[in-house]
């Protein structure tokens, strides 16, 4: 329905969908988007139960507070941490213009992996 509705306000030339400064039309058109993968990911996971994907999202989701927290905490340790005991070298595997893409991968990868630590061990830090 909010697909419908945003594409129909851009349509009729009411109102244009425009992400950078959140028309009414954007907003009805992206909820829509959400809302349609929402259904879809129920229907994986809760109704035909293909659960085993979203093993890596559950293990975030059981403790999303401690994942935020070391999202904004942490990432300039971490960052350090891997290029002291990694180099600089390690981060140019795909080239220069790649660099910040496997830096920032080799960060969510350390911290998931902590994340699984604690959910292994059935630590959940809740507020």
């Amino acid at each position: 329905m909010g697909l419908a509705a945003g594409w129909a306000l851009e349509a009729a030339g009411l109102c244009p969908i425009v992400k950078r400064i959140w028309t009414p039309s954007w907003v009805l058109y992206s909820g829509g988007w959400c809302f349609v993968l929402l259904a879809v990911f129920y229907l994986l996971t809760e109704v035909w139960g293909w659960q085993r994907w979203a093993y890596a999202l559950v293990v975030v989701g059981v403790n999303s507070i401690t994942a935020y927290c070391m999202a904004h905490l942490t990432v300039d340790f971490i960052r350090s941490s891997l290029r002291t005991h990694l180099g600089e070298r390690f981060f140019l595997l795909l080239g220069e213009p790649y660099k910040p893409l496997v830096m920032g991968l080799s960060i969510l990868l350390l911290e998931w992996l902590i994340l699984l630590w604690l959910y292994r061990r059935r630590i959940f830090i809740k507020i």
